[in-house]
């Protein structure tokens, strides 16, 4: 009996020591964690950028429908506030957008040289996509000629658009716009014709770097 008891005694002593080893090669084993996943960080659109654009026109001067291509140069700066994206641009372009027609009785000739935009923007961004608006002050030449006299003065008038904005790789984004510009009117003394007036719808596509 004595021999059973001390058997079972040692036994349940050896059992002991075995879970304490294991015990403690469990804590000195390493935890096993799994990598967190990796998130690409929100694009970001504050910042300075400048620019080229160019695209085609089609105005109206009177009775005088015109049309034709323009090019130029962008300059701007943008704020972000969560997905609110607040800005400033301004632009300058060569143009070449004109018609002839008749006013009144008179033949004359129309167009603009040269316009340039300084517009607030605002718009809302979807990651590296932004949708915009953008309004503010339009300023540019007016040309008309008739058989009697040619003009070619410097108007203020207004501006009003809006479209959307792709971040491409790096520093570059690339965008579609539309815009309207109007520039008032322009006297012509002309026999028959007090004044000739000037507006155009333009379609640009824009390439920018962003600082």
């Amino acid at each position: 009996m004595k021999r059973i008891i001390s058997s079972t005694i040692a036994i349940a002593a050896l059992l002991g020591l075995a879970g304490q080893a294991s015990a403690a090669d469990m804590s000195a084993r390493p935890m096993v964690t799994k990598a967190p996943a990796y998130v690409a960080p929100y694009y970001n659109w504050t910042g300075a950028y400048v620019g080229i654009n160019g695209g085609g026109g089609w105005g109206s001067s009177n009775n005088i429908d015109s049309s034709g291509g323009f090019v130029g140069g962008t300059l701007g700066y943008n704020w972000q506030s969560g997905q609110a994206v607040f800005g400033i641009e301004t632009d300058l372009a060569w143009s070449g957008i004109d018609g002839s027609g008749l006013v009144g009785t008179t033949p004359v000739r129309a167009g603009s040289d040269w316009f340039g935009t300084v517009r607030g923007r605002i718009g809302y961004a979807w990651d590296r996509t932004l949708l915009f608006a953008s309004g503010g002050l339009a300023y540019g030449n007016i040309n008309a000629t008739s058989p009697f006299q040619s003009i070619d003065t410097t108007n203020a008038g207004w501006a009003l658009g809006g479209g959307v904005e792709f971040a491409l790789a790096g520093p570059w984004t690339a965008k579609v716009e539309y815009l309207h510009i109007d520039l008032g009117t322009a006297n012509l003394l002309t026999p028959g014709v007090t004044s000739v007036d000037y507006s155009a719808d333009l379609v640009r596509a824009g390439l920018n770097y962003r600082f």
